[in-house]
């Protein structure tokens, strides 16, 4: 599998003009994937510039190597909540700009082993991480029947989430939910049919959010991000949901208010028609940005998501 056959990086040059790359810089992706955002910032870097790509995903990892093997290029697997530590550990005080482009990325959606696609097979997993312990099975097969109904509920927005929740909860009764296809079909007859969307989209979303810590992690990792910025450098976040997006935008508006940063955009950038039409995973991505003007750092950022 080439990356070049399942990566299409989103809003490129808007996140580029956004993150404002200077030829002898520092910046971190701290979301690498394979490699499509820090292949461009690279192309922007002169012999002077450094780019540190961030993956807790050790197969996206090997992929982004032989994308970007530089030696102006460091990998470092780990989370980007840990940008702090990772970028100490390398004797670096302070970068000119970080980038992150959350969600799911195509080499796991496309790797139906990883369990976190509709239409697998393979057993419920969704870890991005594949050392952890916690996999999509053990919430589907062992939360209660009101923890999944919260999870669903908050971080899916999942209209039906008690019916899908009690439907889950009925099945396993009478044998394990194993496969992502078991609980993508127990999903759909609950919706009694298919709307614009897959029926299971939003629970996938809160299982993967829930296994992954997601929420948690984005607000430890921008508040991370912000310290390791020098007055002047850039923060720039790519969402894919609501949830994520209201978390980028509250941090940002509340940086500003205590004076370290100034907000880039009043509103979330979007794709445009030609880009949606060329990579419809496009479509719900949403670009916003802050500029540091001030050396103070912050404290771990903990807004409510709601």
């Amino acid at each position: 599998m080439k990356y070049e056959l399942i990566h299409i990086p989103v809003l490129v040059k808007e996140t580029m003009e956004m993150l404002d790359v200077k030829a002898n810089g520092t910046y971190v992706d701290a979301t690498v994937g394979l490699g499509g955002h820090a292949e461009a910032v690279l192309s922007m870097l002169g012999s002077d510039g450094r780019l540190i790509g961030i993956d807790r995903d050790e197969d996206a990892l090997r992929y982004a190597r032989e994308r970007l093997g530089n030696s102006r290029v460091s990998l470092k697997n780990g989370s980007f909540s840990q940008i702090q530590d990772i970028l100490s550990a390398m004797n670096i005080r302070e970068v000119d700009g970080v980038l992150f482009d959350l969600g799911v990325s195509m080499l796991q959606l496309k790797e139906l082993k990883r369990g976190f696609s509709f239409a697998s097979e393979a057993r419920l997993n969704m870890r991005m991480d594949t050392a952890q312990k916690l996999t999509a099975w053990d919430v589907v097969n062992k939360y209660t029947e009101k923890d999944l109904e919260k999870i669903l509920k908050e971080y899916g927005e999942e209209p039906f989430a008690r019916r899908i929740a009690r439907a889950i909860i009925t099945h396993r009764k009478k044998s394990p939910i194993n496969t992502c296809k078991e609980l993508s079909d127990i999903v759909t007859k609950v919706y009694r049919g298919r709307g614009k969307t897959h029926p299971a989209t939003r629970t996938f979303q809160a299982l993967r959010i829930e296994v992954n810590g997601e929420l948690d992690e984005l607000k430890k990792g921008l508040a991370s991000a912000l310290n390791m910025l020098k007055a002047g450098g850039r923060l720039c976040v790519i969402s894919y949901h609501s949830l994520e997006d209201r978390i980028v935008k509250n941090f940002v508006r509340d940086s500003a208010r205590e004076g370290i940063v100034k907000a880039l955009t009043k509103k979330p950038i979007t794709a445009g028609f030609d880009e949606i039409r060329i990579n419809p995973s496009s479509r719900s991505a949403k670009l916003r940005g802050a500029e540091k003007i001030s050396s103070q750092g912050v404290k771990d950022y903990d807004q409510k998501t709601k």
